[in-house]
Parts: structure tokens; C-alpha cells; sequence
């Protein structure tokens, strides 16, 4: 068999950056097949999906991928770490990826590589001065991006490296390949769409965020956004935005949000992943005294908490997911959750059947959830189906519940 390509994405929609991506990594790494692992209908930033995890999986692969599988939901809204643990084991698990490829700031792994070596192995000096950073009160990312520049030295090399998010979640995919002593090779490209967080359409350029595409799709001219999608792309997401089965962003659950926390008690809220140092005081206060999602966010605004990393705590609320929860999803190996296949992919299917028996492999959640005897993987398919009946009721229209039960496949 060919080389067989990885790829970890949102595909939040799938864009024109994506897709160089993806024929620029099947080029680089000589491949016949791609396997995408996807985040499902909420995101890393702890903002829900604009359309479905089975219309992004239908964007992508009429764009090119033969195999998308879903990270399940407990690791598509965890830390940068939790995220990449939980994609790299699932692309592992399969026993047959040959690369994985990812976009990148830098576009250089070796530099990269530099900064894992010294996270995997922390070395005293670096501790040292991570806990110095630490004790100004200062997020932590931004504390280990202070630490790491000053015990590498070199600032020229390494500047803004640790400030950019594809960098950072790069950093995470290499850590957790040499964690778990992976054969997968890492293929890294530089990005050739707007910075992450850029909402600015560019007149000279075919390349714009997925942060300005989702801001524009609640404007009246979404024609604009033809330039910066492949067509069938686009046009999978013009009906979704015609039909009202999108989310525009978190603020589609201010009243579940609100009463969810108004509901829990102190303890509650200090049993959520990321939550710690007192912000459950913070957050329920702030639960108490605001009308929207926006607000509360305002409210609780730190120095020492990033907005993400809030909106992530918020999303924990919403769908039950405690610090216990994110325990077990650092000591399973991950179901393999098919969303969707072409002809390639569906050989791929099989192939993985053949070469990893043990493989547990999901094409059915019914008959995954009648016969599976795994209780710690079955935390994190409740916690999926829970997500997608959350999900839905961000839509405008048809809140049906249970989609995760009654959708099939998605078939090219």
C-alpha cells in the first residue's frame, strides 16, 4: 500500500487554507490515502462548530480526504495537550499512518523540535524559571513561552514561535508522537492563510481565516465567501446558513450556559477541568449577576485565565464534563469513531481491521453502546452524544436530539 497520510483538523468550515493543506501534504508526503481525525460539533477554543460534524465531514471529503474519523468530544475542547493526546493516540491506534502533516506559523520543525526537547524532558533550570513566570500571575501559556525564551536563549530563533496557535498545537502533536513512542514522522507546512485570529477578508488573496469566515456568515453577503472556499465547500454551508442548521458562536447557549451554572454549587464548579485558585467563586458570581455569555466572560477576565481557556470551562458546564472525566481520557486509548468514507476510505476501514484486531472501531454508536463493555469508553461516547443533543439546540431550526443514533455514515 501507498503512504498513508495524517491529518488533525477543525475544518471550521473547510476553507481554501485547508485545502492546500492537504494536497501540499499529500505531495510532500508521497500519499495515496488521508485520514482526517476532526473535532466534532464543538471546537478547541471552546467555541461550537458553525455547521455539524457530518456536514464538515462531507466538506471534507468532497475536497480530498478518503477517511474521517471524530476526536471525541472530551479531547476537542481540552487544553492544546489533551487535544493532541487524544488525536495522535486515535492515528496510532490504526497502526498503518505513515505521516502526519500539520500547518504551522514558523513552517520549520526543527525549531519546533528544539522546544519539545526541553518539554519532554524539563530539565531543573527550566522548571526554575517556569515557576518564577508562574508566581507574577501571568496564564500559563504565557508563562511557559517567558520560561522557554529565556532558558533557550536564543530569542531570535525562537520569537513569537510560542505565542501563535498552529505553533503551539504543533509543539503538542510532537510531544505526544515522542511520548508515545510513535513511528508516525511529523511533516510540518507553513500557513499560507490569515493569522488564526485575523477577521479581515484580503482583496489580493484567495486565503482568509476560519475566524473571519464564521464572522461573515452572519452578514447578508455571504457570496464573499466564495473566494476563500472550494465551491462544494461553500455550498454546503450556504444551505446550512439558509436552513438555520448552524451555530454562530457560544452565545447560542447564553440561557443554557446561565442556569447550568446558576444550578451547580461552588464544589460543582470546582470540580470542572481548568478550573482552580478560586475562579469558581469568580465564575458563580459572575453566573449571578449577568444575562449573556459575553458578559460573563467580561466578568471574569484575568490575567491569569485566557478567554479561551474560560469559554473551555464553560463548555465543561454545559456538557457534564469533569476533572475525573478528563482523568480517564488521558489513560484510555480512544475509540475510532468513522464519520465518514470514500471508496479509499472504506479500504482503509477494512485495513485497519486486518492489521489491529483489538482496534475499537465504531461505524454504528447504537451497537457500539449495546455491546461495549469498556466503562471508560463509554464516559466519553456519552459524552458525544450528549455534545450533539446540546449542539443541536443552537440551530434556528430542527433541534432534533439523538442525531448520533439515527445519522449514518457519510458516504462519497
Amino acid at each position: 500500500m501507498s503512504n498513508i497520510l495524517g491529518i488533525i483538523c477543525e475544518y471550521n468550515p473547510f476553507h481554501n487554507g485547508h485545502l492546500y493543506h492537504l494536497n501540499e501534504a499529500k505531495r510532500l508526503t508521497n500519499s495515496d490515502y488521508s485520514v482526517a481525525v476532526i473535532s466534532g460539533n464543538f471546537s478547541q477554543r471552546g467555541d461550537p462548530a458553525i455547521v455539524s460534524k457530518w456536514v464538515k465531514t462531507e466538506m471534507a471529503l468532497k475536497c480530498g480526504v478518503d477517511l474521517v474519523l471524530e476526536l471525541p468530544t472530551i479531547y476537542s475542547i481540552s487544553s492544546a495537550e489533551n487535544f493532541a493526546y487524544g488525536a495522535i493516540k486515535i492515528l496510532d491506534s490504526l497502526n498503518l499512518v505513515d505521516y502526519l502533516c500539520f500547518g504551522s506559523e514558523c513552517g520549520d520543525i526543527s525549531i519546533l523540535d528544539d522546544i519539545v526537547q526541553v518539554l519532554v524532558e524539563e530539565p531543573k533550570a527550566y522548571r526554575t524559571l517556569l515557576s518564577h513566570e508562574l508566581s507574577t500571575g501571568v496564564s500559563f501559556p504565557k508563562a511557559r513561552e517567558k520560561a522557554l525564551m529565556m532558558y533557550l536563549g536564543n530569542m531570535r530563533r525562537f520569537a513569537n514561535v510560542l505565542s501563535s496557535p498552529n505553533n503551539i498545537l504543533g509543539i503538542e502533536y510532537l510531544k505526544a508522537l515522542k511520548k508515545q513512542d510513535s513511528f508516525i514522522q511529523p511533516v510540518t507546512i507553513k500557513r499560507q492563510e490569515a493569522e488564526h485570529n485575523n477577521n479581515m477578508f484580503s482583496s489580493s488573496s484567495r486565503f482568509a481565516s476560519g475566524s473571519a469566515i464564521r464572522s461573515a456568515c452572519i452578514s447578508p453577503n455571504i457570496d464573499q465567501l466564495q473566494k476563500y472556499m472550494p465551491e462544494v465547500s461553500f455550498y454546503l454551508l450556504e444551505d446550512c446558513l439558509k436552513k438555520g442548521n448552524y451555530v454562530k458562536d457560544l452565545s447560542a447557549f447564553d440561557k443554557e450556559i446561565l442556569y447550568t451554572l446558576r444550578r451547580m454549587t461552588i464544589a460543582d464548579i470546582a470540580n470542572l477541568p481548568d478550573v482552580s485558585e478560586g475562579l469558581e467563586y469568580a465564575i458563580k458570581d459572575a453566573a449571578n449577576s449577568c444575562n449573556s455569555v459575553v458578559e460573563l466572560l467580561t466578568l471574569i477576565d484575568t490575567k491569569r485565565y485566557t478567554k479561551t481557556r474560560i469559554r473551555r470551562i464553560l463548555l465543561y458546564a454545559l456538557l457534564g464534563i469533569s476533572k475525573k472525566d478528563i482523568d480517564i481520557s488521558k489513560k484510555v486509548v480512544p475509540y475510532v469513531r468513522v464519520l465518514g468514507f470514500n471508496d479509499k476510505g472504506k479500504n482503509l476501514v477494512s485495513k485497519i481491521k486486518h492489521k489491529n484486531p483489538s482496534a475499537k472501531i465504531v461505524t454504528s454508536v447504537k451497537k457500539f453502546v449495546d455491546s461495549n463493555g469498556n466503562k471508560n469508553l463509554q464516559v466519553l461516547m456519552n459524552k458525544d452524544i450528549w455534545a450533539t443533543n446540546v449542539y443541536t439546540l443552537g440551530f434556528e431550526s430542527d433541534s432534533w436530539g439523538n442525531l448520533d443514533f439515527s445519522r449514518k455514515i457519510v458516504i462519497k
